[in-house]
């Protein structure tokens, strides 16, 4: 947790970069903001300061309707703290508990229920349905600001089983009912429109000549400043485009007709392009370190692709060669195998399409197919099997399971220390200092060394 000394000068500086990192309770009016609330600043003995939304929340505290919490960066509270909570906090803002009990998700952690909400209530000072809960909340607020969704529909794309129930926990998180906020319905359309909030700096230009250089076509695109991709989720395709706003905001427009799971969407989206990095922390651990003696980038954060099966894909294409070649493999690939999502737009190759096809229009050794192959099959024998996994795999090493962890997951601490550019970066800088003291931001210092290179 922030110590009390720098939220109060973070609030009372308005400090974007503390946004979401940290709550500000008013006791006098019984409400709650982010660092950055236009508002006037109340008296520091007025004040409490919360780790989380949730947490402001369960402490009986409602959202300030200008700041709006709900549209805050996600709360990188957890980060430095006990593993489990890690991946239970994971899980639960994958939409879990919507689907399991608690017991079931403490039993997927291995603990018990008990510890699992001990560990929950020293951390973060509430249960882990409560923290669930809150974050539902905040979304479905979130919607009824920036969307044209009725009620009933935001309802269940948040989480809720029926509309119902979402009123009642809507009254009872915020004090407010769902009709306070949008007062006069509206009709729902095609395209969604949201903002994504995050914590500066954002080096979006040199995110976006990342991605132009590997592009593939009709998956993702680079347009001027926007970015954007196909998907498939929840097995309903669509497309994304996002692009820069004010105030430290990224807008969104979302093309995905399905009726539910949106909470669970954005959360992905937000993952790929790493929005809830707490850039402050990262930057300051890896300016200290002889390496960077030169300077960073500042605001470089992980550019992410769709998922592991992707990275994977791309990673075992990419060996060996340039990164124009693995996109040219990479192209023939898709347009033979990918799924047409409209004239321009296809969907990445699937397991099951890799895995029936003899893959000869890659022009690659025949070990290489034979390596794809596999891994399709593995992926759709276990989905759910992490990266490391596939080491037993012929023709799969360290460096593609860490290139697929790096980009398919957006883990933060992966040290791809065998990668080419990555040792020409290390013999430019002319350092043998101790990279596991860059831990647990090495994929941070992987993509600074990268772009030293020239990106």
């Amino acid at each position: 947790m922030i110590n009390a000394e720098t939220c109060q000068q973070a609030r009372l500086a308005r400090d974007a970069r503390f946004d979401g990192l940290f709550f500000t309770a008013v006791k006098s009016t019984g409400i709650y903001c982010r660092p950055i609330c236009p508002a006037r600043p109340p008296a520091e003995q007025q004040v409490s300061y919360y780790q989380s939304a949730a947490e402001a929340s369960a402490a009986g505290y409602r959202p300030c309707l200008r700041c709006r919490p709900d549209s805050a960066p996600g709360s990188a509270a957890w980060q430095g703290t006990d593993t489990t909570v890690q991946r239970a906090l994971r899980l639960i803002d994958d939409g879990v508990l919507q689907q399991q009990t608690q017991a079931e998700l403490a039993s997927r952690l291995g603990i018990s229920e008990r510890y699992l909400r001990k560990l929950f209530q020293q951390q973060l000072g509430l249960a882990p349905k409560q923290y669930a809960l809150a974050q539902q909340v905040l979304f479905a607020k979130k919607l009824l600001h920036e969307t044209r969704l009725p009620i009933s529909s935001i309802a269940f794309h948040a989480g809720f089983n029926s509309v119902r129930r979402f009123n009642d926990a809507f009254k009872q998180q915020l004090k407010l009912c769902p009709g306070d906020i949008r007062r006069h319905p509206k009709d729902s359309g095609a395209m969604l429109q949201l903002t994504l909030s995050y914590r500066p700096p954002l080096a979006w230009t040199q995110m976006l000549d990342f991605w132009r250089a590997r592009t593939l076509d009709g998956i993702d695109w680079v347009n001027g400043q926007r970015y954007g991709r196909s998907f498939s989720f929840m097995q309903q395709d669509g497309w994304f485009e996002v692009a820069p706003a004010a105030d430290n905001n990224l807008t969104l427009q979302l093309h995905w007709p399905a009726k539910q799971g949106l909470f669970s969407l954005i959360r992905h989206l937000r993952r790929l392009l790493d929005l809830d990095a707490n850039m402050l922390q990262i930057e300051q651990q890896l300016s200290a370190h002889p390496l960077f003696n030169a300077g960073i980038v500042s605001g470089l954060r992980i550019p992410g692709v769709w998922n592991a099966w992707e990275a994977g894909v791309r990673a075992i294409l990419g060996q060996q060669v340039s990164v124009a070649g693995a996109r040219t493999q990479l192209n023939r690939l898709v347009q033979a195998l990918g799924q047409p999502l409209s004239e321009h737009k296809r969907l990445f190759p699937t397991p099951q399409a890799v895995a029936q096809s003899d893959l000869q229009m890659i022009k690659v050794p025949q070990a290489r197919r034979a390596t794809l192959t596999a891994l399709a099959q593995y992926v759709m024998a276990q989905p759910d099997a992490p990266p490391q996994h596939w080491l037993a795999i012929k023709g799969i090493g360290p460096w593609t399971v860490n290139y697929a962890c790096l980009r398919g997951l957006s883990d933060s601490d992966i040290w791809l220390g065998g990668d080419l550019g990555v040792q020409k970066a290390l013999a430019k800088a002319g350092t043998s200092a101790n990279i596991d003291s860059l831990s647990p931001w090495r994929s941070y210092a992987t993509f600074q060394l990268w772009f030293s290179l020239g990106g």
